[in-house]
This record gives C-alpha cells, structure tokens and sequence, in this order.
C-alpha cells in the first residue's frame, strides 16, 4: 500500500506542476521573445515535446508505467541532418523540431542547418536555438565545410518545406549528386509561388518526398507535372498527431478547469459566456479577416433574432503588433469601426496554445485559398474536445467530419455568411456543440497521437532508408 501510496503523491505533484508552469506561461503572452525563454524552462511546451526527450526521462517514469519501445529505435546512432529554410514560430520549423526530439529519443545524432537566418539579433532563433542544443541537437552553420562534410556523412537528409531546396545548390554544389539519394524532402507549402524550378529542380532525385494531406500531394504532383514538367519522387502522405504532453494537460480536467478560469479572466469572458477561437499567425492567409466579418454578421444575426444567449466573444490568437503590418492595423481598425472591442479578443503569438484551448468553446481554422496543408491547430483543438468550424479546402477536410466532428464552409468572401451562421448555430445548441466535441475527440485518440505519427513517419524513414542503400549500391 504505501509503494502504491507514494506513485499517486508522485502523479498528483506532478500534475500540479504542470497546472503551475501553465499558469506562469499564460502570465507572459504579451511578449513572444519572453514566451520563448519561459518556454525553455516549462515542463508543458505544448508545441514541442520536449520533457520526454532528456536522457533521463525513462528513470524519471512512475513506477509501473509500462515503456513501449519507439517505432523509430531502428535510427539509433543514425546520423540525420535536418534543414530549415527559416527558424520560427511557424508550422514547418517546430514541426521538423519536434521530429529532431523524436530522433534524438532514441539515440539518433541529429543536427540542424537552418539556412534562412535574420541578420540582426533575434530572441526567437537564440531561444529555439539553444532548446535544440539543451535537447543534444548539433546547431550547424548553414554554409561552409562543416555543412558539406556533414551531408556527406549523414544517413538521412531531411529537406523541410520546398524552400529550403535553395540550400542545396547553394552550399553543396558538386556534392549534390552524392546527397540527393538520401534526402527526404516534408513538404508543407499549398501556395503556388513555390512551385519554382528555383527551389525544387532537385525533387525528382531524392529518395522520397513526405507531405501532410492527401489533397497536397495530389496537388503537388498535378501542378509539377503541369507547369514545371518534372515528376515527384516517391511521395508519402503522412497525418500529423498531439504531443504526449498536449494530451495529458487535454485530458487533466483539473489543469483545464484551472486554466480556462484563468484565461477567461484575463480577457474579461465569464465563463458562462461563449468563446470562439482563431489560432494562427495573424496573417491574410489564415482568414482572420474574413473570420471577424463574420463574427460581426453572428452578432447581428443573434440582435436581429432576439436569441437569449450569454456574450459571445471572439479571441485572435497569433497578434503581433510589434511588426506594424497593415493587415493587423486592418483587423483592429475593423474591430473600432463596428464598435465590438467588448467581445473581440487579440492575444500576441505563443508557443503555447493548450491555456486558450482550455479556455475556448470552439476553434475556428479559416485559412483560405486552397487551405491548411493540414493544420495542427485543428488536431489539438480537438484533443480538448472542441468542435471545429473550417474551410472546405485542403487538410482540413481530411480532419474534420462535417456535421460531426465540425461544420465546413467556403473559402473567401462566399464563406462569411455560412460561417457566421455555423457560429449562431454552435452559440445556440449547445448539446451539439458539446456532442460533436466528444467525436472530435474520439478521431484523435483513433488516429491523431503522438505514436500513430511516430509509426507513419517510420514508415516512411524506413523506406527511404532502403531505397538510399539500394542507390548507394548502383
């Protein structure tokens, strides 16, 4: 009795740790370069998985927990190099982070290249920076010899988002030949100005290249074809998954519970009044705009109904005045002139989202055009059992069940009003709002974990692993 006594004290602190890191996380979100640095000392860096990754993790486990090998142990002592366009806050660099931490899990020697860096100081790439190196990830200059020798030596290469193909021309010259057999290149981009001879002249050559959603490599392999004439290597569709950590603090009604009194308090929402979210880098890709014309439009449409509801409010998660862009001046402006500062909510870009999800009723994910090539945002929402309204366009599509786990509309101005009506239509039922919740919740424990991800992209290391050796003998 008292060895199972002392687990459960063990588990409870443990939980209440991260409830409190959480907390202090929630307290710093009005400056990113400080979120960053808090981040590197929190147990609950809900982006980046990184607690499970120290060298101690499996003597820091409760005593009982089964461990499960990784399906990723067959790259221990593999040499892997990562290579980013660009370090940031965005998708496809914290994505191939994540991916760094997994290798380094179990026993890879990773190192990174990031080849687009700013010329000026910048907090966000020296806090990132150095989490990499905390986590064992060799940081290596993007240009010169130790690049090129370590190219040449690494077992896997893997190419992060079409333009970081720029680098290989740039820095590998005549070693290119020797490298491309062992590159996989993960491919994240939809928008057609990254279909240039420029960034992807290379593709047909790799061992393979990874891409999110079916819908991107469908249109991946249509358009290089149609307008560049080359043909795409051997392609793999790989469905992101949640951190284990993200679950965890997802599925600790304490830790929500705590959180989303907190949040709520500190944007001024009570918590019987219903809160629709956008988490994304505020950017015109991503709707924002669209999305707040269409919040005004529910709001009319509640007056106009006379519907008996509490507040209903809106929060843009993903601000960043600091870079006075005109398209956030225009969202702000937009705000002032329809008077509904009270119910509209800015919060500055963060690495942590787990405290607004908590926080929030529903996400919105309005990226426009041909959408999200996936969209991790719409997998952790769901991890917190809230339902989804998106754009029928890209990944999304392919995460959300319409009608079940969601409600799809248009992309572009055709879609303000079918949103803001799916708006009316969760503030109103609240039995479905809650019902498709739960289905969205059971979609990702049957295909959106950390272990379902890990077991697709063995896979596919895996293959391209077998087919570099296959190369290497011709």
């Amino acid at each position: 009795m008292a060895k199972h006594s002392s687990v459960a004290m063990a588990l409870f602190r443990k939980r209440w740790l991260t409830v409190v890191a959480l907390l202090v996380m929630v307290s710093v979100t009005t400056a990113i370069a400080f979120i960053v640095r808090a981040s590197l000392e929190s147990s609950c860096d809900c982006r980046i998985d990184v607690k499970r990754y120290s060298s101690s993790s499996e003597s820091a486990k409760p005593i009982g927990v089964a461990v499960t090998q990784s399906p990723l142990s067959f790259m221990k002592s593999r040499l892997v190099l990562l290579v980013s366009h660009e370090l940031s806050l965005s998708g496809g660099p914290l994505l191939l982070m994540e991916l760094a931490f997994l290798l380094r899990g179990v026993g890879a020697e990773v190192c990174w290249i990031t080849n687009q860096r700013p010329s000026e100081a910048n907090n966000v790439v020296y806090s990132l920076e150095h989490k990499m190196l905390h986590r064992g990830v060799q940081v290596v200059s993007a240009k010169g010899q130790e690049a090129i020798d370590t190219a040449l030596k690494a077992d896997l290469i893997v190419l992060n988002t079409a333009v970081a193909g720029k680098w290989l021309d740039a820095v590998l010259k005549e070693h290119i030949p020797r490298v491309l057999p062992k590159v996989l290149w993960w491919i994240h981009e939809m928008r057609g100005h990254y279909f240039s001879l420029d960034y992807v002249k290379h593709l047909p050559y790799v061992a393979g290249a990874m891409i999110d959603s079916h819908v991107t490599a469908e249109y991946w392999k249509n358009r290089t074809q149609e307008r560049l004439r080359i043909k795409m290597p051997k392609t793999h569709v790989v469905h992101l998954g949640n951190s284990n950590e993200l679950m965890e603090i997802a599925e600790d009604s304490v830790a929500k519970r705590i959180l989303r009194e907190h949040v709520r308090e500190s944007l001024g929402v009570r918590n019987e009044d219903i809160l629709f979210a956008l988490i994304n880098s505020v950017t015109r890709g991503k709707g924002q705009d669209l999305f707040l014309r269409s919040f005004y439009e529910s709001l009319e449409i509640i007056q106009e109904r006379k519907l008996q509801l509490p507040s209903v409010h809106a929060v843009v998660v993903g601000s960043d005045m600091s870079s006075h862009s005109k398209f956030e001046t225009e969202l702000r402006n937009f705000v002032i002139s329809k008077k509904i500062q009270n119910y509209v909510h800015f919060v500055n870009k963060t690495l942590t989202v787990a405290p607004y999800l908590a926080a929030v009723d529903v996400l919105v994910q309005n990226s426009q055009a041909r959408g999200e090539c996936f969209g991790r945002i719409t997998i952790e929402a769901m991890a917190f059992q809230l339902p989804v309204l998106g754009t029928a366009a890209g990944g999304t599509q392919e995460i959300v069940v319409n009608g079940t786990t969601g409600l799809l509309h248009p992309v572009g101005k055709e879609g303000i009003m079918p949103l803001a009506k799916n708006i009316v239509k969760l503030a109103t039922q609240v039995e479905r709002r809650l019902t498709m919740g739960k289905k969205g919740y059971e979609k990702v424990k049957e295909t959106f974990l950390e272990r379902h991800m890990e077991e697709r992209i063995a896979g596919v290391l895996k293959d391209v692993l077998k087919i570099t050796k296959g190369r290497q003998r011709t």
